[in-house]
């Protein structure tokens, strides 16, 4: 496996403190509401992600941007130690909540950064990120530290939207998720995610695909635009969903919004 070398100062590389700033300043802002989204955390998606890795009671898994800690408490029931790391002390006071609320004492969270893990080469048999790979301004750089504390045998699996395969469909879509998500650096196509596993000396990835709904209106009240404008946010989304930029068939006038999501698992060599 090619992993990268660290940087001199100790770093796997990082984006910039604008931009890190922003995801502090979203996620602060969104972290109560974005626990209780159905939209996000329902049982089925969860497990979605959970059984893609098969796994075993011995296991110990990695959970990388881990939010207010789902996958991390859903993978606690089902093996031994499940560990989830963030860059907002917000998000995580989410997470100590719900391990509290599910009586897990196997569950363990970190402040810290996706670029610098704070954990020993092959620490882990699970690796997981979901929903946070376009946040990251260096997505390979996040990748590879993931591959580099994966146990040889362990499972990755990385779960975001897909933007179309058309540039200008990927760019209208971008434009309006940077203008929703101000700490957005970039959805990639299905293309983009593949190759990282293939840069990180993996298989290919076996790849299952769903889609995340919203009304649109009740993507808007959910959101936090730039300088909270949202009738720019509400004419962007109805000008995708009229253009069906994220190739989903969807219609105009507050019907549904989707996002077209795949989760992707390969074993490390």
């Amino acid at each position: 496996m090619s992993i990268p070398p660290h940087n001199p100062d100790g770093s796997a590389g990082a984006g910039d403190s604008s931009h890190a700033a922003r995801i502090h300043d979203q996620f602060t802002q969104q972290a109560e509401r974005f626990a209780r989204s159905s939209e996000l955390h329902s049982d089925a998606q969860i497990r979605l992600i959970v059984e893609a890795t098969a796994p075993r009671p011995d296991d110990e898994s990695l959970d990388v941007a881990c939010g207010p800690g789902t996958v991390v408490a859903a993978f606690a029931t089902r093996i031994r130690r499940a560990v989830g790391l963030d860059t907002t002390e917000a998000m995580l006071n989410q997470a100590r909540a719900l391990a509290v609320q599910r009586k897990l004492d196997n569950a363990e969270w970190y402040l810290g950064d996706v670029y610098r893990l704070p954990f020993a080469d092959r620490s882990f048999d699970i690796v997981s990120c979901r929903f946070a790979f376009h946040h990251f301004q260096e997505p390979a750089e996040a990748f590879f530290e993931m591959a580099r504390v994966c146990r040889s045998g362990g499972r990755v699996v990385l779960c975001d939207a897909v933007a179309s395969s058309d540039p200008s469909k990927a760019a209208a879509f971008n434009r309006m998720e940077r203008h929703r998500d101000p700490s957005t650096a970039e959805f990639h196509p299905l293309s983009f995610l593949i190759d990282l596993f293939g840069k990180a000396g993996f298989p290919p990835p076996v790849i299952v695909r769903f889609k995340v709904s919203y009304q649109r209106d009740v993507l808007i009240a959910k959101s936090f635009p730039a300088n909270d404008d949202r009738d720019a946010l509400r004419r962007m989304i109805d000008e995708l969903i009229g253009n069906d930029a994220l190739e989903t068939g969807t219609a105009p006038g507050g019907a549904a919004f989707i996002y077209p999501t795949a989760v992707l698992t390969a074993i490390r060599p």
